[in-house]
């Protein structure tokens, strides 16, 4: 990766930039009555070595907002699991031609991501599910309490560009929705993930987090999916979603395996932001939440 850097976009409503890579857009989602435009396309997957981004091709669809984006439609088996049980979920990717995509191109180690995560932001998951010969995407999946949640299918068409879709799903049951405060401590199975850095509308801010364990810096962080730590953001409200990795690759001779992680985000709009960063440490990945509010925006 070089300094144009590279990236995952699933929503369009801030822009997180790493390690001098970057793509712009703004995004409003439908899902809260509300009109929105991008002046980028969504960029899922996709690499901007180039230093620009496509146009979009449905300005008032930003990426992952939609279950259907240009020629391609995504299409659950069925959008209702029960919580607190592991149940499988399957779904379709469909082309212009109504039939089931079954070509796609591996970005970052897989050829499918697949993001769930509840409106309120809570039950945050990042899973890969697999491809039957017919097209179908199987995954097990546990929506761990009642309430209504996104789904954004995120992957590239075989020689096309990434593309990112969003279904809802629903968890019948009694729904407590979670309110969340501004944090920049996360403690996650005896680790502590430390976040530094402000976020300023229209200017890029330097974010920086740290991970330690048992108060020691961790030095030995390991590949996930191809990087040291993957950053998702997502506006509360509307669910708009970006998702980005760290300059640098495990293994180029310049990276460090932790125990710091930097990112620069640049966000469009005043607002509160939930990020969450994966992390592979000891064989497994975990994943540290924030609530970042930006800069003037703290109450």
């Amino acid at each position: 990766m070089n300094t144009a850097g590279k990236l995952s976009a699933y929503g369009v409503a801030l822009v997180l930039v790493a390690g001098g890579g970057w793509a712009v857009g703004t995004a409003v989602g439908p899902f809260a009555g509300q009109a929105g435009a991008r002046g980028t396309e969504d960029a899922g997957h996709g690499d901007t070595h180039s230093g620009t981004v496509a146009e979009a091709a449905q300005p008032d669809q930003p990426g992952g907002l939609a279950s259907s984006r240009g020629e391609y439609t995504l299409t659950p088996t069925s959008t209702t699991l029960n919580p607190g049980t592991t149940e499988e979920f399957s779904f379709r990717i469909l082309g212009g031609d109504g039939e089931a995509l079954t070509r796609f191109d591996v970005e970052h180690e897989k050829r499918m991501h697949l993001i769930v995560v509840r409106r309120d932001t809570a039950g945050f998951q990042h899973v890969h599910p697999e491809m039957s010969t017919d097209g179908t995407w199987t995954v097990p999946l546990e929506l761990a309490q009642a309430g209504s949640y996104r789904a954004f299918a995120d992957f590239v068409p075989a020689g096309g560009e990434g593309v990112t879709l969003g279904v809802d799903l629903a968890a019948p049951g009694d729904y407590q929705p979670v309110s969340y405060e501004p944090s920049r401590v996360s403690n996650v199975d005896g680790y502590q993930v430390r976040l530094n850095g402000d976020l300023a509308p229209g200017q890029t801010s330097e974010m920086t987090l740290t991970v330690s364990k048992d108060g020691r810096e961790v030095n030995d962080l390991q590949p996930y999916l191809g990087a040291y730590g993957h950053l998702v953001a997502l506006r509360q409200g509307d669910l708009a979603y970006l998702h980005v990795h760290p300059e640098g690759t495990p293994g180029d001779g310049r990276t460090t395996p932790g125990p710091r992680v930097t990112f620069f985000a640049e966000v469009p709009s005043a607002g509160t932001y939930r990020l969450f960063l994966d992390f592979r440490h000891e064989g497994k990945v975990r994943t540290a939440e924030f609530t970042v509010a930006t800069d003037g925006d703290h109450h």
